[in-house]
């Protein structure tokens, strides 16, 4: 393998639709990408007739046959124990080891993000990485996380999500100065969890208290209230999957209506290229592809029932991320974790 290549590792088994789905997206990456390169761990006798039915070019990946992988279903605990042999350890290992500049997988989020952190390691000054990904808004886009790494957080973990996020948003949205709030159930400052008040308190009087607005709701996502959107992950990861279905509703819904009469038809064809435009912004798929932020290397989450354009996008975002030099560039927002310590400390 040429070592000048960008190299993404691909974890074969991971998803509802794996692997099917995992190498259709590889092959349309393949043809978005003509400079990247594979590495694709699985199970041989289950991935080799998707290669071949998707005739993947043989001079763009290796195929690393790993008949272990973590099945959907497994605690993280366990994985830990007995998948260190499977294809999801082995595609995150080839980034500590520098034969891949990212992985991206499909895969079970727990097993991802408990690997991602043993084998990669966190930024120092992180306590937990956080699953981050941008969202559409009526304004622009956002920046929302957690997704779904942790279920239950403290208000210093809220915190580390909070820098991280606008440093995230710095770095792939160019917001110069991104404002940032915390998800709760209402604006009030009496309103949620005692993890979440505190956390707005400790926000309020550190470096980013310029750029905190203090508590958002979850209609405010949509509205594009704020740049970053901090939150546990047990929320973020209702909250996405809310978002996901109503667009997929809309789109359901628009079916539905078109096909009622003549005229509904008629309306419909008239109405078809602002349509496509709005399916468009509104496909999921489009913006699938998490960074696990906070780790010393680049591991990327796909959406488990994601098909193989969501897939693609995935890996899309895994490239940009390294050509980005995300990690490089995050870790020089993370100096507003000394005043974290010092909270800590208090």
């Amino acid at each position: 393998m040429e070592t000048s290549s960008l190299v993404i590792a691909v974890d074969a088994m991971g998803g509802d639709y794996a692997p099917d789905s995992v190498i259709a997206g590889v092959k349309l990456a393949e043809q978005q990408h003509p400079d990247i390169r594979f590495l694709i761990y699985g199970d041989e006798p289950k991935v080799r007739p998707f290669i071949e039915k998707y005739r993947l070019d043989e001079g763009r990946y290796d195929f690393i046959h790993t008949p272990d992988y973590v099945a959907s279903d497994e605690k993280p605990s366990v994985a830990v124990r007995s998948g260190r042999k499977s294809s999801l350890w082995l595609a995150i290992e080839s980034v500590k080891k520098g034969t891949a500049s990212a992985v991206v997988s499909s895969g079970n989020t727990g097993a991802l993000m408990a690997f991602s952190k043993l084998i990669l390691g966190t930024m120092p000054g992180i306590h937990r990485p956080a699953i981050v990904t941008i969202l559409p808004t009526r304004k622009s886009e956002c920046v929302v996380l957690d997704l779904g790494a942790n279920a239950e957080c403290t208000a210093r973990n809220l915190v580390e999500f909070a820098i991280m996020g606008e440093a995230y948003c710095r770095a792939v949205l160019k917001r110069e100065k991104p404002t940032i709030g915390l998800l709760n159930i209402g604006s009030e400052d009496i309103k949620g969890r005692d993890e979440i008040r505190q956390a707005a308190q400790i926000l309020k009087t550190s470096p980013l208290a310029d750029e905190f607005k203090g508590f958002v709701e979850s209609d405010d996502i949509a509205t594009g209230a704020v740049d970053v959107f901090v939150t546990d992950g047990f929320t973020g990861n209702i909250a996405l999957k809310a978002i996901e279905g109503t667009a997929r509703l809309m789109a359901s819904l628009l079916k539905d209506v078109a096909a009622r009469s003549l005229l509904s038809k008629l309306g419909f064809l008239l109405a078809l290229p602002s349509l496509k435009q709005l399916k468009k912004r509104m496909d999921p798929g489009r913006y699938n592809g998490a960074m696990l932020v906070g780790l010393k290397g680049i591991s990327i989450k796909s959406h488990g029932g994601a098909d193989a354009f969501g897939f693609a996008n995935a890996l899309n975002v895994a490239v940009d991320t390294v050509r980005h030099d995300l990690v490089g560039g995050i870790a020089k927002q993370l100096d507003g974790l000394k005043f974290l310590e010092e909270e800590t400390e208090k």
